[in-house]
């Protein structure tokens, strides 16, 4: 069996009736990917906004923090945040994550001021 598929843009070939059932699973795990990068977007700008208060500084800089401790330290990037936010909670960061996120903000606070050591 075949069937046709129409488009106002574009002429399509012809669907075998094997091909939309797989369409369907292609877009189910699209939406499943995309799901999961949202969750962990929103977990990243939390563990940003900790990391914020926490080093004081700005957002942009907050995020070099993140980004450095994870490539430092050989941790996924949203592993990182999920461990800053538990963390924020009363938690305990990792051995290698806490040196790495005390050394990431040492630097970053230097060069925020101007090379000088922040108060």
């Amino acid at each position: 069996m075949v069937f046709f598929a129409m488009s106002e843009r574009h002429s399509l070939p012809p669907l075998s009736a094997t091909d939309p059932v797989l369409e369907h699973e292609r877009l189910h795990q699209e939406i499943d990917q995309l799901q999961r990068a949202l969750t962990s977007h929103a977990v990243v700008d939390q563990a940003i906004g900790v990391v914020v208060a926490f080093g004081q500084i700005p957002p942009e800089d907050a995020w070099q923090v993140l980004r450095e401790v994870s490539q430092r330290s050989n941790t996924k990037l949203r592993t990182v945040a999920e461990h800053v936010l538990k963390f924020a909670q009363g938690g305990a960061l990792p051995d290698m994550e806490l040196e790495q996120m005390k050394r990431a903000l040492e630097r970053c606070s230097t060069h925020f001021s101007g090379g000088r050591s922040r108060p």
